[in-house]
């Protein structure tokens, strides 16, 4: 008995190391050290992590309004993330535990141009929120036609696992970023409501890295764009 004692208080130990690791020490150090070596701040092309390590790549931009942007997510299956909370982030645990459907479950927020994404949108794969498509967009401040620009990242979440810069528990996301871009880009031309797309080559000037939990990614260096049909008045 005695014996199964220290056992559980040694788990315990542990456990609230682990934690306390990876949810205080390491982004303090992470900010410490995006402080001190300005070069480490993401690039235009790139998002980042609320403690300033480069995240995941920007890869598409639509124009239109936010009501048509949203129109057309919805239209082509892509389900708007909730907003990040305890209480969705105990949802999309039990979600993945009991290997049941959460189709809204929130995506951790990304920054560019000082802020969290304006927009999340997901598309789940199997039984549970362990496998998703994902995009997050920002309102640009610039226009086409008088229409806003939203700009994005689209990323596969393939499971989940522990960041390997913090230790936090997160999504493992795939390599190939190119790929979600793709079928991003398949979904949203199967609504018939993009009235142009064209491609941006050599947007990337680097084309692999990792993201902020640590996973690769690698890209063509293409940003690909599509012009959304306006509402009908």
């Amino acid at each position: 008995m005695r014996r199964l004692k220290r056992v559980a208080f040694l788990v315990a130990g542990l456990l609230v190391g682990w934690a306390v690791a990876a949810y205080v020490v390491m982004p303090a150090l992470w900010e410490r050290y995006t402080r001190r070596h300005p070069w480490v701040d993401a690039a235009p092309d790139v998002t980042q992590t609320a403690d300033g390590i480069p995240a995941d790549p920007l890869n598409v931009a639509l124009v239109g309004s936010k009501r048509e942007v949203m129109r057309v997510m919805v239209k082509a299956k892509w389900y708007p993330a909730d907003p990040l909370s305890l209480e969705s982030c105990f949802e999309i645990a039990e979600a993945a535990v009991l290997k049941r459907p959460y189709e809204t479950a929130p995506v951790s927020n990304l920054y560019q141009f000082g802020r969290k994404e304006d927009l999340a949108f997901e598309q789940p794969v199997g039984p549970d929120p362990r496998e998703r498509h994902h995009v997050r967009f920002w309102r640009t401040e610039e226009s086409e036609g008088g229409r806003p620009v939203w700009i994005g990242a689209a990323v596969f979440d393939k499971h989940f696992g522990l960041s390997l810069t913090t230790g936090q528990i997160t999504h493992v996301t795939g390599e190939d970023v190119d790929a979600e871009r793709d079928y991003l880009f398949r979904c949203l031309k199967a609504t018939g409501d993009l009235s142009g797309e064209s491609i941006e080559t050599g947007f990337h000037k680097v084309r692999e890295g990792r993201n902020g939990g640590g996973d690769p990614w690698r890209t063509d260096g293409s940003l690909w764009v599509g012009v959304l049909a306006p509402e009908p008045r």
